[in-house]
C-alpha cells in the first residue's frame, strides 16, 4: 500500500532527548485502555502492543512518527494520534496509538514474535526469499490491484536501507 503520510523523521525526536551509548533500541508501546477497546480482550494477542527497532533502523530518515495522511489528522482507525511507520519492514512493525517510547540497552519484546516466535521475528523486514511457515511471501497483492506481484525485498528501499543489515542472515533474523 503507497500512502502519502504526514509527520517527521524519528530521527527528530531521538537527536532531541539526545540517547546515551547505552541506547541500542527503541521501544514502543500503544493505547490500550480496556474500557475504550473492550474486544482486545478476545484479540488473540496481549495487550498493549508493543514494538521495537534497533537504533540505526530507528535514526534512519526513513523512519516515520505519522500524525496523519491524505493530507488529513490522522484518524483513530490508522493509528491517531501518532504511530510508527518503517516502509522497508511489514505493517505490523508500524506501531499504531503509541503512548510510550523508551530507549532501552537490550533488545525489546514485540506483541507478535512474543505471541508465535516461530513465526514472526525481531527484524520483520520484507525479504521474499523467507516464507511465513504458514504462505509464501514471494507474491502480494497491493490494494487496488487485481493480479499478484513478485514482493521486492525491503519494499523496494534496498537501496536506502540493505546496509543496515550487512553480515546479518536475513533468513535467521528474520
Amino acid at each position: 500500500m503507497v500512502v502519502p503520510w504526514i509527520g517527521f523523521p524519528l530521527n527528530a525526536l531521538l537527536k532531541q532527548v539526545e540517547p546515551t551509548a547505552k541506547a541500542k533500541y527503541v521501544a514502543f508501546q500503544s493505547l490500550y485502555d480496556p474500557k475504550q477497546m473492550p474486544q482486545g480482550r478476545w484479540a488473540g494477542i496481549d495487550f498493549p502492543y508493543v514494538e521495537g527497532l534497533r537504533m540505526d533502523e530507528a535514526l534512519h530518515p526513513l523512519t516515520l512518527l505519522c500524525v496523519g495522511l491524505y493530507g488529513e489528522t490522522l484518524p483513530n482507525q490508522n493509528g491517531a494520534p501518532l504511530r510508527l511507520v518503517v516502509p522497508w519492514k511489514y505493517g505490523f512493525k508500524s506501531i499504531k496509538s503509541i503512548v510510550k517510547i523508551k530507549l532501552v540497552e537490550r533488545q525489546p519484546p514485540t506483541t507478535w514474535n512474543l505471541a508465535t516466535p516461530s513465526e514472526y521475528g525481531f527484524y520483520s523486514n520484507v525479504n521474499p526469499e523467507v516464507d511465513h511457515p504458514r504462505w509464501s511471501q514471494g507474491t502480494e497483492r497491493r490494494l487496488g490491484e487485481f493480479f499478484k506481484r513478485k514482493t521486492v525485498k525491503f519494499n523496494g528501499y534496498g537501496d536506502q536501507v540493505a546496509s543496515l543489515y550487512a553480515g546479518m542472515d536475513l533468513r535467521k533474523n528474520y
